[in-house]
């Protein structure tokens, strides 16, 4: 059964940071595009930061750009998302989402859920004095 497992979520004081991982079982995230999303109270779901299965292309939004990273560990088989200088409005539930990329799309990253086949179940961030 294919799954994916947020973790590193929680409660930390504005300027912070946390590092989320996306830990995938029973495939390889190796040939995947991953992507975080976040979804606060009364909002649609948002893209946050996506990568492309060889790491060659990232996207980030640019509520994040310059205070976020996506990158990919091969060995763990995981996919991380290092937080930093974290403000109150990056409070949401984070999730981590995988999309198979056939050797024609290695280089792409997605940006909608819709295009998005596997999803792990969300990790809360809270960013509070």
């Amino acid at each position: 059964q294919r799954q994916l497992v947020e973790s590193g979520g929680g409660l930390v004081p504005p300027g912070g940071s946390l590092r989320l991982s996306c830990a995938a079982s029973g495939f390889s995230l190796n040939y995947y595009a991953v992507g975080w999303f976040r979804q606060a109270p009364g909002k649609e779901r948002e893209v946050v930061s996506s990568l492309s299965s060889d790491n060659s292309a990232k996207y980030y939004s640019d509520s994040v750009k310059g205070r976020f990273t996506i990158f990919r560990d091969t060995a763990r088989n995981t996919v991380s998302l290092e937080m930093n200088s974290l403000k109150p409005e990056d409070t949401a539930v984070y999730y981590c989402a995988a999309q198979y990329s056939t050797s024609s799309y290695t280089n792409r990253f997605y940006l909608h859920p819709g295009e998005y086949d596997y999803w792990g179940q969300g990790t809360q961030v809270t960013v509070s004095s």
